[in-house]
């Protein structure tokens, strides 16, 4: 599975398309960046560098998360629905 192309993601989710610095696009990059490293683990398990960079991508995204939570709820809710994130 291809990455898509980061400004897909940014036209997506963002405002308009040079809004790359609000929390739902970083959610978006990050969830991209996290998929596509899983698939990387799944065949490389001994990768152990690569994992770490894994774990505190998903921990930046589970804070942006909790920031786009306590500003909009409607918002996060409807953001994990079209990411596939489950909490």
């Amino acid at each position: 599975m291809a990455m898509r192309s980061k400004q897909e993601i940014i036209t997506q989710y963002g405002k308009n398309a040079q809004d790359t610095g609000s929390a739902d696009v970083q959610v978006a990059l990050l969830t991209e960046r996290i998929n596509h490293l899983t698939e990387h683990l799944r065949t490389h398990p001994k990768d152990v560098h690569s994992r770490v960079g894994l774990l505190k991508m998903v921990g930046k995204r589970r804070r942006l998360l909790n920031y786009v939570k306590n500003r909009n709820v409607d918002n996060y809710r409807e953001l994990i629905e079209k990411l596939g994130i489950r909490k």
